[in-house]
């Protein structure tokens, strides 16, 4: 006599979730970079007008 498993998890599954959350931080932190990259061209006078100092780049662009 034979048995089936049959709600055996396929172990290709966990690994498509560390790519998933992989891919995820790698986008989170580009965005981060790409913010901070255009709020450090604005001049004092633009980051000011947007109620923004230069010390509050880090923080925007990471949203912490």
């Amino acid at each position: 006599m034979s048995a089936i498993d049959t709600n055996r998890v396929l172990g290709g599954t966990q690994s498509l979730g560390i790519v998933a959350k992989l891919l995820s931080v790698m986008t989170a932190w580009n965005d981060a970079r790409v913010t901070k990259n255009a709020l450090n061209r604005l001049t004092d006078r633009e980051l000011d007008d947007i109620g923004l100092c230069r010390g509050d780049i880090e923080m925007i662009a990471t949203r912490r």
